[in-house]
């Protein structure tokens, strides 16, 4: 049997946390599996693994969409069994015999089948509203929807300026002893106002007294920036029309709907990297990345609820995938969701995206950022030549002028980043947000390697 079209780094991408991911690795040996087999036709593939019941589980994966099924007892998707499975088909393809598949996937295919049919049927059998009069009650409830929730926008920000107020009449050095519910309050307030995306904003706050010695600076610029917020909504039907799009986006009214064909790029994009972040068991995995032609910055941004997988594989540091990508509308706009997807980029098509031989651009880059959007939390940031350093417990990276960059606390790969560097000048592309760099990935010239998971990829020169 041929090889999956996914690749190893793709096969753990699905996995729903990193000991599933381990566990599959180690579960992906032949000795491990009985009965393995496949259709022919890249579609299903099953097998057989022995685990410490009397029974082996009988497991399944679906090559269309990578959905799978096994008779072990885990509550996890996909399990450590459909993981080794597929890496065993990444590896040694020749080890699954060609045939039809036995009757316990066959159940299952029909199963799913059935589901599909049965969905079809529905939507088929669903009322179409396809009369003018219909047509026009469906948009005004639309638009009563719209005004209700930016009435209710409105009323939660004017609440919010109010409060800013008596925060800064009090003095901002005062926030080091706010407790946890002040700023809860606050937050749930504007969730319940239906902007999500300044309630995060007042959460943030919290995080920052008693930071570090610059934390009283920071808090005034958030601060500053939240205020900011509030006078542009009062004043939103002023505003041009991208500046309009990036209130709504950081009052967390955008959605990926709100792209169309009007900002659409067709580029081969490099991953600078990934980056996941985990709160209340939503799990979100922003994807940055540099188009090869283009220049172009993008982030992709993808959810998944508790140990699910995230639904949208995308390829791992320095891998290349042929897009079209459409971008949300903003004044500097950087979100961005896959319209069509190309041919998979062969290993020796990925290239190093050019970055910044000095930090004073890329911090030149930051401010016209900034100016345009100035509610902007993040960019990818491309550094050719930086050198890693220890700075007391924490790092940094230092150009040929001699200007520095901290790196996040949060980065914890340092010596590995050194071992790569041999104390010389080395490509990084990672995640500026106004304060410190938190680097996804590094390359020598040679091997491009990945500092959120131990996967290193070689790679050309620099474009």
């Amino acid at each position: 049997m041929s090889a999956t079209p996914l690749s190893t780094d793709q096969v753990l991408s699905l996995a729903p946390d990193a000991p599933s991911a381990k566990a599959g690795a180690a579960l992906a040996v032949a000795r491990k599996w009985t009965g393995v087999g496949g259709d022919g036709e890249g579609r299903v593939v099953w097998g057989l693994c022995q685990g410490s019941g009397a029974q082996p589980y009988r497991t399944q994966v679906d090559l269309a969409d990578v959905a799978s099924r096994c008779s072990c007892p885990s509550r996890k998707f996909p399990c450590k069994h459909a993981l080794g499975l597929l890496l065993l088909l990444v590896h040694e393809p020749e080890l699954f015999a060609v045939g039809e598949p036995p009757a316990w996937v066959a159940e299952w295919l029909a199963e799913r089948a059935g589901r599909t049919e049965r969905k079809r049927q529905r939507e088929a059998a669903a009322p179409v509203a396809d009369d003018a009069a219909s047509g026009a009650a469906v948009e005004k409830a639309r638009e009563r929807r719209t005004t209700a929730r930016a009435n209710k926008v409105a009323a939660g920000l004017v609440e919010l300026a109010r409060w800013l107020e008596d925060l800064t009449r009090g003095g901002l050095a005062a926030s080091a002893s706010r407790p946890v519910k002040f700023w809860e309050t606050a937050a749930a307030r504007l969730v319940d106002a239906q902007a999500p995306g300044a309630a995060r904003l007042v959460r943030q706050l919290a995080t920052i007294p008693s930071t570090g010695a610059d934390w009283p600076e920071r808090m005034v610029a958030a601060v500053a920036r939240l205020h900011l917020l509030t006078e542009a909504y009062a004043r939103l039907p002023e505003l041009p029309e991208p500046l309009q799009a990036d209130v709504r986006a950081t009052l967390g009214w955008a959605t990926t709907e709100d792209a169309d064909d009007a900002r659409t790029i067709t580029d081969e994009w490099t991953v600078l990297g990934q980056v996941v972040e985990e709160e209340e068991r939503l799990r979100a995995r922003r994807t940055w990345l540099a188009g090869r032609r283009t220049g172009r910055h993008a982030l992709l941004l993808h959810f998944a609820h508790g140990a699910a997988p995230f639904a949208e594989p995308v390829p791992p540091a320095g891998g290349t995938m042929a897009a079209e990508l459409a971008f949300l509308p903003g004044s500097a706009p950087l979100r961005a969701t896959v319209r069509t997807l190309g041919a998979p980029a062969p290993d020796d098509a990925a290239v190093l995206p050019a970055g910044h031989a000095r930090i004073a651009g890329a911090m030149g880059d930051w401010a016209a950022t900034l100016a345009a959007n100035p509610w902007t939390e993040r960019v990818a940031l491309v550094l050719s030549a930086a050198v890693p350093e220890p700075d007391g417990e924490r790092w940094r990276v230092r150009d040929a002028d001699g200007d520095v960059l901290p790196l996040a606390p949060r980065f914890h790969a340092g010596w590995p980043l050194l071992a790569l560097s041999g104390g010389h000048p080395v490509w990084i592309a990672g995640e500026w947000d106004g304060d410190a760099l938190l680097p996804l990935s590094a390359s020598d010239g040679g091997r491009l390697l990945s500092l959120t998971q131990p996967v290193a990829h070689s790679v050309g020169a620099p474009a």
